[in-house]
């Protein structure tokens, strides 16, 4: 009878170990952040939709990487044309919204520069998204018993969904401190090619200088008289 016992906790927890994995792998399958780098050429505008729900939660941030002036006008607007947020000639903003049903909009706008264009990026946060699907919850009713092992599947999800947060956090992070260099990149490159385009155009001109100096230094020692024979 006891071994009996044992084999069917040994079954139960495979089985709610099984189902747990499940449901695990079915919440992580759908990600709530996400990023985008795309170029706005000159005098051109781009406009993304995103589908909220009703008491989400949406953030958008952007950077202007590359581009004359590193500036970009921007603009947020609600699923019934209202205006959440605008920027103008800003190089990065970041603005958070609460939102109801239906598709936002959010548009770059470069139309004002007519000869440079913008490589443009953006990250998307998306909070309360989640859906809610009571399907995921039923392993709950296989682990009963189960508190006599000392352990708590409830436990290990809530553990796992904090590490899967952070780790969330931690890749948002890194994905911003990547923009950051890439711009401070492209930023540095275009001055260094500033100052060799000046370096050679200075030089350029010393020698030419130069050259009239030393010109103009021998036609004054220079016996222009002519000679008689």
């Amino acid at each position: 009878m006891e071994i009996m016992l044992l084999r069917s906790r040994g079954l139960l927890l495979l089985l709610s170990v099984f189902v747990a994995d499940w449901s695990l792998v079915d919440g992580f399958s759908q990600s709530l952040d996400s990023d985008f780098t795309f170029t706005l050429p000159a005098g051109q505008k781009e406009c993304f939709y995103q589908t909220m729900k009703k008491d989400a939660s949406l953030e958008i941030e952007y950077q202007v990487l590359d581009g004359a002036g590193l500036d970009v006008d921007f603009y947020l607007s609600s699923p019934d044309g209202q205006i959440l947020a605008s920027d103008f000639r800003k190089s990065d903003g970041v603005h958070t919204v609460e939102t109801h049903e239906g598709d936002y909009m959010f548009c770059f706008d470069n139309t004002f520069s007519t000869v440079s264009e913008k490589i443009i990026f953006f990250e998307l946060i998306l909070d309360n998204m989640a859906n809610d699907h009571p399907e995921t919850e039923e392993w709950k009713e296989y682990v009963h018993g189960t508190d006599m092992l000392d352990m708590k599947l409830e436990d290990i999800m809530d553990t796992i969904n904090s590490v899967k947060a952070r780790l969330g956090k931690s890749l948002q992070i890194q994905t911003v401190l990547r923009a950051f260099e890439a711009r401070d990149r492209n930023l540095q490159e275009s001055n260094h090619e500033r100052v060799n385009v000046w370096s050679c155009t200075n030089l350029l001109i010393m020698v030419v200088v130069s050259g009239i100096q030393v010109y103009v230094l021998r036609s004054l020692f220079e016996d222009k008289r002519a000679t008689r024979t």
